[in-house]
C-alpha cells in the first residue's frame, strides 16, 4: 500500500503511525538523487509544453508556474528554463490577482484553474512519468517494493483529490495514482478513495529502495551511484 504524508510531520509520529513502511522522500529537498527526480521542480529538460509545438522546458513546476497570466503581467518564458529549481514560483504578492494560465505560450485562450490543472499541470507531469528512463526506473522500483511493503511518500502537500482546487496538489498523490494505474487523463475525472490505514502494528522497516543510491547528484544516467549534495530548492 502507497501512503502520502506531509514533509513537516515528525518523523518519530510518521514512523509510529506507519510502523513497517519504508520512508522516501520525493520532495525538490530530499538528500536522496533517486527520489528528487520525482519531484516537479526537477530540470529533465525537454519537457514539451502545452499547446506550443516545438517548444520544450526545463521542469514541470517551470511550465506550470511560466504560463500563469497576472493583472500586471503575462506569461515568463524565462521561468520555463529554469534549471536552479529555485525562483520557480510566480506569486500573487509579487504580480496582483491571477487571471488564469494561458493556453500555449502564444494562446489566446485563458484557462481557468480547473482546467488548467487538468489541460496543463496533470499531462505534463505524466509525460515526465511516461517518457523520461530515470523516472520510469525509480517507478519501476516503488511499484515493485509497494507489492511486498507499505510505502509512505513524503510530500510538502498531500491533496490526494485532483478535483479539489482549495488545496495545491500533491505529486506524490500522482506518483501514487501512477503506480496504481489510476492517473487522471481527462477533465472531471472523479478521484480515487483515499485509502484507510492499517490498524495492526509490525516491526518498524526503515530502508532505502535503493540501497546502493544515497545522496542527489544531476545525471541522466540510470545507474545513481555518485555521492554529492542534492540540488537545493524551494518547497514544491
Amino acid at each position: 500500500m502507497i501512503y502520502i504524508v506531509n514533509k513537516k510531520r515528525k518523523l518519530d509520529r510518521v514512523k509510529k503511525a506507519y510502523p513497517d513502511a519504508a520512508i522516501l522522500d520525493i520532495t525538490s529537498t530530499t538528500s536522496l538523487r533517486y527520489a528528487q527526480v520525482l519531484s516537479p521542480f526537477y530540470p529533465h529538460g525537454n519537457i514539451p509544453v502545452p499547446f506550443s509545438d516545438g517548444i520544450t522546458a526545463a521542469c514541470v513546476e517551470g511550465i506550470w508556474q511560466g504560463l500563469k497570466v497576472f493583472e500586471t503581467t503575462d506569461i515568463d518564458i524565462r521561468v520555463m528554463q529554469n534549471r536552479t529549481m529555485k525562483n520557480l514560483k510566480r506569486t500573487v504578492r509579487k504580480y496582483g490577482k491571477p487571471l488564469g494560465h494561458r493556453k500555449g505560450i502564444g494562446g489566446t485562450e485563458l484557462l481557468n484553474y480547473h482546467d488548467a490543472r487538468f489541460l496543463i499541470y496533470l499531462p505534463t507531469y505524466k509525460w515526465v512519468l511516461d517518457n523520461v528512463p530515470e523516472v520510469q526506473m525509480v517507478i519501476g522500483k516503488i511499484r515493485k517494493q509497494s507489492k511486498i511493503q507499505d510505502i509512505v511518500l513524503l510530500d510538502y502537500n498531500t491533496n490526494e483529490d485532483w478535483n479539489d482546487l482549495s488545496k495545491p496538489l500533491s505529486h506524490a498523490a500522482l506518483v501514487k495514482a501512477y503506480i496504481e494505474d489510476n492517473y487522471p487523463t481527462r477533465k472531471g475525472e472523479p478521484a480515487a478513495t483515499k485509502p484507510k490505514k492499517k490498524s495492526r502494528k509490525r516491526k518498524m522497516v526503515q530502508q532505502s529502495l535503493f540501497p546502493e543510491e544515497t545522496t542527489a547528484c544531476h545525471s541522466t544516467r540510470p545507474t545513481l551511484l555518485r555521492h554529492v549534495k542534492p540540488i537545493r530548492s524551494n518547497n514544491d
